[in-house]
């Protein structure tokens, strides 16, 4: 194992409140309803504290075969969203991500989602960073897709 640390962060601005992206980012079993195409299936592998996504707990989101694992660790009502990869393995080793809410004078939302990971395989590493950098995107343009449509009902 090289060793070698990667990161990657993403900035969007929501014109939801941070309490309706929080509560979506958070809930890990209904992912499957915002987050398609990537993620078709949702659910809690454990609930955490509080229930049911607090510390402790871990959501299996993806697609049949591959589910992926992440627990949260760290957990901050309307505020901040962290959580690590739990499984399967992968080549981006400890893999940790967080979601961090900010509201804004205009009356919505500044997030910033970051993440970071060990190069598991030497040579991986700017490939995983784009590819793990992309997926991340891609999730937090949809998570503002699905808060506005729900802050605008």
């Amino acid at each position: 194992m090289s060793g070698r640390e990667f990161s990657f962060e993403i900035n969007l601005t929501s014109s939801a409140p941070a309490s309706t992206l929080f509560r979506l980012v958070a809930d890990g079993a209904n992912w499957s309803t915002w987050a398609k195409p990537i993620v078709l299936q949702s659910s809690w592998a454990r609930e955490g504290t509080p229930a049911p996504g607090g510390v402790g707990a871990i959501r299996k989101i993806g697609a049949w075969p591959v589910l992926v694992q992440e627990e949260t660790t760290e957990y901050e009502q309307d505020r901040r969203h962290a959580y690590k990869l739990v499984g399967p393995p992968s080549p981006a080793k400890d893999y940790c991500g967080e979601v961090v809410l900010t509201p804004n004078a205009a009356g919505g939302t500044d997030i910033r989602w970051s993440g970071s990971f060990v190069e598991g395989v030497r040579g991986t590493g700017p490939f995983m960073r784009a590819a793990m950098g992309g997926s991340v995107r891609f999730f937090a343009k949809k998570l503002v897709q699905a808060a506005e449509r729900e802050s605008n009902r």
